[in-house]
């Protein structure tokens, strides 16, 4: 396989998910860069409505749900995670106001102005940075938030081999300042932005290599399992050599 010439969206979607099924978190982040981005958002009570799009198996979901006591809901195109989600949620005795549903953030399943937050950590690359800021804004309410990771250059210029493995695999990643444009321009008021910290991405790293050889064992001869095996070490090759230029970072907004 030509590293240089997949990107993750290239693979087999069932692979993809049932690697990433017993992982707590699908991508870089922890506790505490949750509950970070969570201090700069106000007026949450017991009657707010919150959704976590892309949630996964709910690792970011049950950190949010120990400090917001209002309705939170998980969104995730893949049932396994969702099923995963509500047993975590149940096992936390959380589930009557924690819940997570089957569903596109393409195609929402909210009426206008229902929401207080929209959440997103990892995820908003599977529609994209500005077009699901634009589309998901007319479901929070005025003055409702928004808080987003995204994959995001640190600096101006970068040595072309990361250029070019981002440019395949999120042709949207850009600077700090150009995704607070995008925010302004989608018709919010940029809150907050901070770096999701390196040893966030070094922590995910280590746990997926745990996981990779008894992945391969199971699907051994399965050359699909075994190319998204080898994408994941040269992703994670590719991190830890250029980590200087990108990155994760939160984005908070505020709908104006």
């Amino acid at each position: 396989m030509s590293n240089e010439n997949t990107s993750i969206h290239e693979f087999d979607l069932n692979i993809i998910h049932e690697y990433f099924l017993n992982t707590t978190r699908q991508g870089p982040g922890s506790p505490t860069i949750t509950r970070k981005a969570l201090s700069f958002i106000d007026g949450l009570n017991e009657k707010s409505k919150v959704v976590d799009i892309g949630c996964g198996t709910g690792g970011q979901t049950m950190v949010l749900a120990k400090d917001i006591i209002g309705e939170i809901i998980g969104i995730d195109l893949h049932s396994g995670f969702i099923d995963q989600f509500n047993k975590n949620a149940q096992t936390l005795a959380i589930h009557n106001r924690v819940k997570g549903v089957v569903g596109n953030m393409e195609d929402l399943p909210f009426q206008e102005e229902e929401l207080d937050l929209i959440w997103s950590e990892g995820s908003i690359y599977n529609i994209g940075f500005e077009r699901g800021l634009t589309e998901w804004r007319k479901f929070l309410k005025q003055g409702g938030y928004v808080a987003i990771t995204e994959n995001t250059w640190f600096t101006d210029e970068r040595p072309s081999e990361i250029q070019e493995f981002w440019q395949k695999a999120y042709p949207e990643i850009d600077t700090i300042p150009n995704k607070i444009q995008q925010m302004q321009k989608a018709g919010y008021l940029p809150v907050a932005t901070f770096i999701v910290p390196d040893s966030c991405w070094s922590d995910y790293y280590a746990a997926m290599k745990e996981m990779q050889n008894p992945f391969l064992k199971k699907y051994k001869g399965n050359k699909t399992a075994e190319q998204f095996i080898e994408y994941q070490q040269y992703e994670a090759t590719l991190y830890d050599r250029y980590k200087a230029y990108y990155g994760y970072a939160f984005y908070i907004g505020k709908k104006l």
